[in-house]
C-alpha cells in the first residue's frame, strides 16, 4: 500500500466521520424540540403569551404530521407533498404572531412571509401540473376579535395569489 492510498483512506474517513456529526446533531436537535416544545407553555397559565404558544405549538403539530407524506415513487410530487405542509406551518405561525404579537415590523414580516409562502405553494403546484383554486385574499389581518373560537385559520395550500 502506498502513502498515497493511505492518505485517500484516511482522508476519506475524516470526510465521512465530519458529514456524520452534523446529522447526529440534528437529529438530538429534533428529539430535544420535540421533547421541550409543550414544556413552555405550562409555565404560562393564561393570556395572549400562552393563546400565542397553544397557536404556534398546534401549527407546527400539524406542520410534521402533514409532512410524514408516505413517499408515492414521484420525487417531484412527494417533494411537493413534504414542502407544502412545510410552508403552511410557515404561514399558520405567521398567522399566530398577526393574531397576538405587538411588534409593528413582525407582524408586517409576518404578513410578507404569509404571501411569499401562498406564492410558493402555488408554484410548486403549478410545477406539477395541478390546478389552482379561484384566487382569494390572503389573511394578513388578523385580530382576535375576528376569530371568536380561538382557533387559527388555516390557508389554503392552493390558494393562489
Amino acid at each position: 500500500m502506498t502513502i498515497w492510498s493511505t492518505g485517500k483512506a484516511t482522508a476519506f474517513a475524516a470526510i465521512l466521520a465530519a458529514s456524520l456529526v452534523p446529522h447526529a446533531a440534528l437529529a438530538d436537535d429534533q428529539a430535544q424540540h420535540e421533547s421541550s416544545r409543550h414544556d413552555h407553555s405550562a409555565s404560562i397559565s393564561d393570556g395572549p403569551e400562552a393563546a400565542y404558544l397553544a397557536a404556534n405549538d398546534a401549527a407546527m403539530d400539524r406542520m410534521m404530521a402533514e409532512m410524514a407524506a408516505k413517499p408515492t415513487g414521484d420525487i417531484d410530487r412527494d417533494f411537493v407533498a413534504m414542502m407544502t405542509p412545510h410552508h403552511q406551518g410557515a404561514i399558520d405561525m405567521a398567522l399566530a404572531i398577526l393574531k397576538y404579537g405587538r411588534n409593528e415590523q413582525l407582524k408586517r414580516l409576518a404578513q410578507e412571509i404569509i404571501v411569499e409562502q401562498q406564492q410558493e405553494i402555488a408554484a410548486m403546484n403549478l410545477a406539477i401540473g395541478d390546478t389552482l383554486p379561484p384566487s382569494a385574499p390572503a389573511p394578513t389581518q388578523v385580530s382576535p376579535d375576528k376569530n371568536p373560537s380561538g382557533s387559527m385559520q388555516r390557508m389554503d395550500p392552493n390558494m393562489k395569489m
